[in-house]
């Protein structure tokens, strides 16, 4: 009895082992025609916002089946669709350099005539007390009055907190750099420091830029970016403004950075990353300093060098006068509107309707 029970498992073992080699080459006969799809590399996952997987159908087919028809596999196509990601956007600093009117739509309220000047004012501020909301204007604090509701408290804390701490009266100007991560670096320590004033004096646009996405992580978009075609147009408009002109270069006039009295309206002027400031910026400035340095080389990335004489600036104005921000009350209400008109896209149409609103009211008294 055992003998015969040893028998029939090594059969069916037999014939289990045959039809798995029938099924392995009958599969493998289809394999290359009907999986040659799967060839090519499947495209990697994006952390791109453009990147989506969605469902969808995607019809079963049948693979191995033999000409018998004793055996047949189904395989299930996964229901997910990857969407191919759109074409990779500009970073957003190089796109804003590039389109002066991209620059200009930043600016929410109106802003002082250069022609203006200065008047009794001891330092520049280039915001008037009111901003356009369709066919009427709404002062800084109609503006705060109808924006309070949609903007979170710990926002608007915010908001006051870098207000609190902003200046006009030292201001930052990038000459010619051909890098936008090194501008995008500078706006980012600007906007850390409190100076809401930068400067872009036009760069070679014949060179081709490396691409520095998220370097400036959105510091522009709280900043006054003022584009200029050339160093003689900037520097004239700043003088007018009543900003000396500091421009970084050693020489045997330079002054060192310890050495100057920041509490005087400044304008801080970094060059080129290889040439370095221009023969005409350099003739045209009222000074030059440096940053001493100890090493052996003589010179920082112009990014670090801005960040450097933007912070000695803030500490030096601090020891000097208590606190580096300096606006007065009328100016801190006129910028936390501004900010507060920047705080996203529905801020300009929440003030257009409360323009509206503000028109109709007499008209439903009578």
């Amino acid at each position: 009895m055992s003998v015969c029970k040893t028998l029939i498992r090594s059969s069916i073992s037999l014939f289990e082992f045959q039809s798995r080699n029938s099924y392995r080459r009958i599969f493998s006969s289809h394999n290359s025609s009907n999986f040659s799809h799967f060839r090519r590399p499947l495209p990697l996952l994006s952390h791109n916002s453009a990147f989506r997987i969605e469902p969808c159908r995607a019809p079963s087919r049948r693979y191995g089946s033999s000409t018998q028809g004793t055996i047949s596999l189904e395989m299930e196509i996964p229901d997910v669709a990857v969407e191919i990601p759109e074409e990779k956007s500009k970073d957003t600093v190089e796109e804003l350099l590039c389109n002066r009117d991209d620059v200009l739509k930043l600016m929410k309220m109106e802003r002082r005539l250069d022609i203006e000047g200065r008047g009794n004012r001891e330092r520049w501020f280039p915001y008037l007390d009111k901003a356009k909301a369709g066919n009427d204007y709404l002062s800084s604090l109609e503006i705060l009055e109808a924006l309070n509701p949609y903007i979170m408290d710990s926002r608007k804390e915010r908001f006051r907190n870098a207000v609190k701490h902003r200046t006009y009266s030292v201001c930052l100007v990038v000459e010619g750099l051909s890098d936008f991560g090194n501008v995008s670096a500078t706006f980012r320590s600007a906007d850390a420091l409190g100076i809401q004033s930068v400067h872009v004096v036009a760069c070679d646009s014949s060179k081709r830029y490396r691409e520095n996405r998220h370097v400036s992580m959105g510091a522009e978009k709280w900043l006054d970016i003022e584009l200029w075609d050339s160093v003689h147009e900037c520097f004239k408009v700043l003088k007018s403004r009543g900003y000396r002109i500091a421009t970084t270069h050693l020489g045997t006039d330079t002054v060192s950075v310890y050495d100057m009295d920041w509490s005087c309206p400044t304008a801080i002027v970094v060059g080129n990353e290889l040439r370095g400031i221009s023969e005409e910026a350099l003739e045209s400035s009222d000074l030059h300093c440096s940053i001493p340095m100890k090493g052996m080389v003589d010179s920082f990335n112009v990014s670090v060098a801005a960040g450097l004489l933007m912070h000695h600036a803030v500490c030096d104005r601090t020891s000097r006068l208590g606190c580096h921000g300096d606006l007065t009350s009328e100016e801190s209400q006129i910028l936390l509107a501004e900010f507060s008109l920047r705080h996203n896209d529905n801020t300009i149409r929440i003030a257009h309707e409360y323009a509206k609103r503000k028109i109709a009211e007499p008209k439903s008294k009578l």
